[in-house]
């Protein structure tokens, strides 16, 4: 019988299976792995969640984001450990009633910290209004001097790039775009798994107009590969440094049910965590979020399993190539 750990990190309990007895320390999960955050730590992965729905409110959406933090963590628990990096939980940036703003600014303070401390935040909304709280902190954090350049990639159904007086889970990039402007620092957007249906002809004028780059869902496709990898390296060698942010409408509503807008479409899953790779192999990563994980409406938790394994692949705690067959050609006997 397998005994459990229990350990309360971050204000979140991180509990799950105790194989270590039978199988020593290469029995590992990630439960067993995650500590509290302290400045001064070794430089590694830092858990940060953002629990709000008053962007997805705002924008029309389905409620219910606020409690992704919470199931995301619960998924990770019990992954296997195949990391090398240590792995922290810094608790979470709550936002109180309808007080979105001064809760993306305490977000934003949190990942600039983190950054300057030499830690990768990854990041778990929430509502797609965490994009805004995180592009303030890695803005303060990697000032744009000596031509340094920060690409922002978004795997996601919906451009984000709303006008709108009241901020939303739909405007964050347009925030962007025009925080950008101010500064007057370039605007490196790539948007991927964009459905034609899901944005009006006015956003798509509002990417051509702040110069966004994007595939369509119906582009964003393995047989594509050759035109991805092109894309995809075109933009990465325009680029020092990478924020992913990963909103999980973008999968078919059957792989990712518990999202605010479900996806008629969607994209693979392996095609995301080919993109996740090979920012990874370029060593560009430095934040990564997953967003729109609403636990009210997933379905024998798929939505929160998926956000946990993306999670883990940015937290380069998965790298295939390491559990290879070794002798493939037993495979084809």
């Amino acid at each position: 019988m397998n005994s459990g750990i229990e350990k309360n990190i971050g204000g979140h309990h991180w509990q799950g299976r105790d194989d270590t007895a039978g199988e020593g320390a290469s029995a590992l999960r990630w439960h067993q792995q995650v500590l509290p955050y302290e400045k001064k730590s070794a430089a590694g992965n830092v858990l940060i969640g953002f629990c709000s729905d008053e962007g997805v409110r705002r924008n029309g959406g389905r409620i219910g984001a606020a409690q992704g933090p919470a199931a995301c963590r619960n998924a990770l628990a019990n992954l296997a450990w195949h990391g090398t990096r240590p792995v922290y939980d810094a608790g979470d940036v709550v936002c109180h009633g309808e007080n979105l703003e001064a809760a993306q600014t305490a977000l934003g303070k949190q990942i600039a910290a983190l950054l300057s401390e030499g830690q990768r935040p990854l990041v778990i909304g929430g509502g797609h209004e965490v994009a805004w709280g995180t592009w303030q902190g890695v803005a303060l954090a990697i000032p744009q001097k000596n031509n340094h350049r920060i690409g922002i990639i978004n795997v996601d159904a919906h451009f984000d790039l709303r006008k709108s007086t009241a901020p939303s889970s739909g405007t964050a990039f347009l925030q962007m775009a025009d925080d950008c402007a101010r500064r007057q620092w370039p605007f490196h957007y790539l948007c991927l798994g964009v459905s034609a249906l899901a944005n009006t002809a006015a956003l798509f004028a509002t990417a051509r107009r702040t110069g966004s780059q994007w595939l369509l869902d119906e582009e964003f496709v393995a047989w594509r590969h050759a035109e991805m990898q092109t894309c995809l390296s075109t933009f990465l060698d325009q680029v020092d440094d990478v924020y992913l942010t990963i909103c999980l409408d973008a999968f078919p509503a059957a792989v990712a049910p518990g999202v605010s807008a479900p996806a008629a479409r969607g994209i693979e899953v392996a095609m995301v965590e080919w993109v996740i790779d090979l920012v990874q192999q370029r060593g560009q990563l430095r934040v990564a979020e997953i967003a729109e994980l609403n636990p009210r409406f997933d379905e024998d938790n798929r939505t929160a399993r998926l956000a946990a394994r993306l999670l883990a692949r940015c937290a380069d705690a998965v790298r295939p190539a390491d559990f290879s067959n070794p002798d493939t050609d037993t495979l084809t006997e």
